[in-house]
């Protein structure tokens, strides 16, 4: 028997990548996890063929099918996330040499069943939904005898890997099969309205299917579902994985995290606590608490106790741990030595940390520190760099520039890492912008103002080093998803410091994730006058519409001799007063 037994009637495509998770959970746990996330790629990709509320991406890949809003709109929030849970595994298991353990495989075949349970009582078309009223049974995941199993299916990386292009190889062949078929419909039909009625004949087809589904869908979801999902051990496995993405050891064998560690001196009668998670540093003092709350619950149900248990630590090891609390959807960091609470989107790796623990002690005062003269020497580049700096002492942490075009942006924020990594502020800094030429251009400069900084084109070198990394949007877009040795290459403490070069209201809408992902300081630069600056772009930067954190015009660079002003040219075309006819067109021009 399986756990996955109901696939049997109306869903086996899924059932021979779901029971073959299920089968090497405990022998083969690498290889039960990428069958778990094969099998998920095929729930994906059905339930965008077969329910019409769903609108696909522009980008094909399971990242962007199960971002999107309406799939989004589409889960239950407990099955989103075992759906990020079940991707996350899949990547780890194939990407990460770390042994795999068996725990975290029966874990992710549990969040698989949930899954496919609920795409099965959803869509069933059976007349009682609750026919398939089943509970996930872990004794049914038995071992396999290794030998047999290495006969059955190889379990390296490299073969599963080919599992899943063989998988994408059949999805792209089913669709070359659709426009063989239509082709061959056009090829019989004798006339054009034959060929319409044959592909109006196939349409329907789907759309009868479409629509049984669709009914199915709006009885099934009449009937309450009593089905529990284990939220609660969602959470728990999602926070493991976070953690473990940040290079953290977590599980039996884990010697750098604590679960349910002891403290005392807590305000209850006993005097005592049991924090859900301790992250040690390598001198094995605390470095951060984790305190996880249910679900259901708002994090920040557990920030005081959080701190109550930072107090304990502090007490007890001598040092003042960073802390988390997190419903393992939703998390926040709190160095309360500095900063209010803010959300991230994961931890933090243990030297990030630790480096986070030392600058409470090493950054220095920015009031009153010389900017560097040889890579600025104007007025006003001196006085936005100082707006900058008063905003940084006073915890906020973003900041806009609006400076006319021709004013030295670049070169006023490379000044303003100089002072920021002088003054420990800031070790590693992220500057984007929206063309390859501008980082082609930038790069240039941090060479030529900065050279201590060791810049890197991400653009061209994907894998460089350097305290300044210069990379486009879409570029960094798809390295924030980058897993080396099972790990993140660039998590979400990576950089103290990202810049914005043109800081406008299309990037703020297309590459808004990029801001959200890094927990830094954030500075904006642009051009476009202030009072014309979208809201937006204000917004992204926690500032009033109207009111950057300092602003240097046109008027006033033309009046301090700076630039000089603008003469308009007007520029004839022969197009615009001729129009163009076809007629006339040569053959390249058609």
């Amino acid at each position: 028997m399986s756990n996955f037994d109901f696939l049997k009637t109306e869903f086996k495509s899924f059932y021979p990548n779901a029971s073959q998770a299920e089968k090497l959970a405990l022998s083969d746990s690498r290889g039960s996890c990428f069958y778990a996330r094969l099998a998920l790629e095929m729930a994906v990709h059905w339930l965008y063929n077969h329910d019409q509320t769903l609108r696909r991406p522009y980008e094909h890949m399971l990242g962007a099918l199960i971002h999107e809003p309406t799939f989004q709109q589409l889960l239950p929030p407990p099955l989103f996330n075992k759906i990020k849970a079940i991707q996350k595994a899949g990547n780890q298991a194939a990407h990460n040499p770390k042994p795999v353990m068996a725990y975290d495989a029966v874990r992710i075949c549990r969040e698989l069943f949930h899954l496919l349970y609920w795409l099965a009582r959803t869509y069933t078309r059976l007349s009682d939904p609750k026919e398939l009223d089943i509970s996930f049974n872990p004794d049914l995941l038995k071992p396999r005898n290794l030998k047999t199993q290495a006969k059955v299916i190889p379990s390296t990386v490299d073969a599963l890997q080919k599992q899943e292009e063989a998988f994408e190889k059949q999805q792209a062949e089913q669709d070359k099969k659709i426009k063989q078929r239509e082709a061959a419909i056009s090829a019989q039909a004798k006339t054009l309205e034959e060929r319409e009625a044959a592909l109006k004949d196939l349409d329907a087809e789907l759309a009868t299917l479409r629509e049984e589904l669709a009914a199915a869908k709006e009885k099934n979801l009449k009937v309450p579902d009593s089905h529990d999902y284990s939220e609660l051990a969602t959470r728990k496995l999602i926070i493991d994985l976070l953690l473990k993405e940040a290079g953290w050891s977590i599980g039996p064998n884990g010697s750098d995290v604590s679960e349910e560690y002891p403290v005392i001196g807590m305000p209850n009668q006993k005097g005592e606590g049991f924090v859900d998670y301790v992250l040690w540093g390598d001198d094995g003092l605390p470095l951060a608490v984790v305190e996880a709350k249910k679900a259901l619950k708002d994090p920040h149900v557990g920030q005081q106790q959080a701190k109550l248990y930072a107090d304990c630590l502090e007490t007890m090891k001598g040092r003042r741990p960073v802390i988390f609390f997190t419903n393992g959807y939703e998390t926040w960091l709190w160095d309360d030595v500095l900063y209010p609470p803010r959300m991230v989107q994961g931890f933090n790796t243990m030297a990030e940390l630790q480096l986070m623990v030392q600058r409470r002690t090493l950054r220095k005062d920015l009031t009153g520190v010389n900017v560097k003269e040889s890579i600025v020497d104007r007025h006003y580049q001196k006085r936005v760099i100082q707006s900058l700096c008063e905003a940084f002492m006073q915890s906020q942490r973003k900041g806009l520039l609006a400076m006319a075009t021709g004013t030295g942006k670049t070169r006023t924020v490379i000044a303003l890492v100089e002072l920021l990594m002088r003054c420990n502020w800031v070790k590693r800094v992220l500057f984007l912008a929206d063309r390859v030429a501008l980082v082609n251009q930038a790069v240039g400069a941090f060479k030529t103002h900065l050279p201590e900084s060791s810049p890197v084109n991400l653009v061209t070198e994907k894998n460089g080093l350097g305290r300044v990394c210069v990379c486009t949007y879409p570029t960094m877009m798809g390295l924030i998803d980058f897993m080396k040795d099972g790990k993140r290459a660039y998590g979400v403490g990576h950089f103290d410091l990202v810049v914005i070069d043109e800081a406008h209201r299309s990037v703020y809408q297309k590459y808004r994730a990029i801001f959200e992902y890094f927990d830094s300081l954030l500075v904006g630069l642009t051009a476009t006058p202030r009072d014309e600056v979208h809201h937006d772009t204000y917004h992204l930067f926690d500032l009033e519409t109207g009111i950057p954190t300092d602003a240097y015009t046109l008027e006033e660079a033309v009046k301090d001799g700076f630039l000089v002003p603008p003469k308009p040219v007007s520029v004839p075309l022969k197009f615009q007063r001729e129009g163009i006819r076809y007629d006339d067109l040569n053959e390249d021009e058609k």
